[in-house]
C-alpha cells in the first residue's frame, strides 16, 4: 500500500473565510442600529482585532468568558472555539456583571504546548508560540523550534483543544457557509509548488493570505522536514532553488531532516 501524501494542519479559524470580513458585515449593522437606538449625536466604533483594544480583558469584564491559563478567553458556554468583535459607544448602556476565572488547579493546556510557550498559569512567551513563529514571524523560524512545530503550517490549537470546558461548547451557524474543506488536511508537496498568482488564488479571502507565499511556504517546508518521506525530495529540491531565499533555506533544512531520518531507519532495519 502506498504512503498517504503527506498533509498540513491549519488552525480551526483560518479554515473559512476569513473572519474579519463576515464578523464585519454583522458589526457594522449593530452599529448602525445602536446609533439608531441612542438617536442624534450617538457615534460608534467597531473593530474585528483592529483596533488598539484589549479585547480579551474587556470581555471578562463584560461577562462573556474568562481568560484561561492559556492566555485566551473561555467561555462557560461555548468553550474556547469563539471569535471576539467589539463595538465602541456613547451610547449609556448598563453593564453587565464581570465574568471570574473557572480554570481551577487545571493545567492542560500548560502541558499539551508542544513548545512550553505557556511559561506558567497565565503567562505567554510569544517567541515559542507556534501561532507567532508560522503567522506573525516574518523570518526564518529557530532551527531548535522547527521539529516541535510538527505539520502545522498555520496556527496551533492544542492548548485550545484541550480546555475541558469545550465540553459545553456547540456548532456555531454563522461560519458554517464559509467552510473551506480543502484546508481541513492539505496536501504539503502540492503546496510546495504554488507560485505567487496560484498562492493568492487558493487562500483569497482566509486568514491564510495573511502570510503571503514566503510565509506559507517556508512552514510547508519545515512541516515536511518533519513528517515527509523521500517522496518530498523532488519538491523540497525545487523550493531549494526559489528565488526567495526563506523559503530556499527552509527546504535545504527539510532536505537534510529527511535524509538524516532514512539513514536512521535504515541502520533500525
Amino acid at each position: 500500500m502506498d504512503n498517504p501524501q503527506p498533509s498540513g494542519a491549519i488552525a480551526r479559524y483560518a479554515r473559512v473565510d476569513d473572519y474579519h470580513d463576515v464578523l464585519g458585515e454583522r458589526l457594522k449593522l449593530l452599529a448602525e442600529f445602536v446609533n439608531r437606538l441612542g438617536g442624534a449625536g450617538t457615534r460608534t466604533l467597531w473593530y474585528v482585532d483592529t483596533g488598539p483594544l484589549l479585547e480579551r480583558d474587556l470581555a471578562e469584564r463584560a461577562g462573556l468568558g474568562f481568560v484561561g491559563k492559556h492566555t485566551n478567553l473561555i467561555s462557560r458556554g461555548l468553550g474556547n472555539w469563539i471569535f471576539l468583535a467589539e463595538i465602541v459607544t456613547t451610547l449609556e448602556l448598563e453593564p453587565d456583571a464581570p465574568e471570574q476565572n473557572r480554570c481551577g488547579a487545571c493545567t492542560r493546556c500548560l502541558e499539551a504546548c508542544p513548545t512550553r510557550a505557556i511559561t506558567g498559569p497565565f503567562q505567554l512567551d510569544a517567541r515559542l508560540c507556534i501561532s507567532y513563529l508560522t503567522i506573525e514571524l516574518k523570518g526564518p523560524i529557530p532551527v531548535e523550534l522547527r521539529p516541535a512545530i510538527g505539520n502545522r503550517i498555520y496556527g496551533c490549537d492544542d492548548c485550545l483543544a484541550v480546555c475541558p470546558w469545550n465540553r459545553f461548547a456547540r456548532e456555531g451557524k454563522l461560519m458554517q457557509e464559509h467552510t473551506r474543506p480543502d484546508l481541513v488536511q492539505p496536501d504539503l508537496i502540492g503546496l510546495l509548488s504554488l507560485d505567487d498568482a496560484g498562492f493568492k488564488k487558493k487562500f483569497a479571502a482566509t486568514p491564510v493570505v495573511r502570510t503571503k507565499r514566503r510565509g506559507l511556504l517556508r512552514n510547508v517546508c519545515v512541516a515536511l522536514g518533519n513528517v515527509g518521506d523521500a517522496t518530498a525530495l523532488p519538491a523540497l529540491q525545487r523550493a531549494a532553488n526559489d528565488t526567495e531565499p526563506l523559503i530556499a533555506e527552509h527546504a535545504r533544512w527539510a532536505i537534510q531532516e529527511i535524509l538524516s531520518r532514512g539513514r536512521r531507519d535504515n541502520k533500525t532495519k
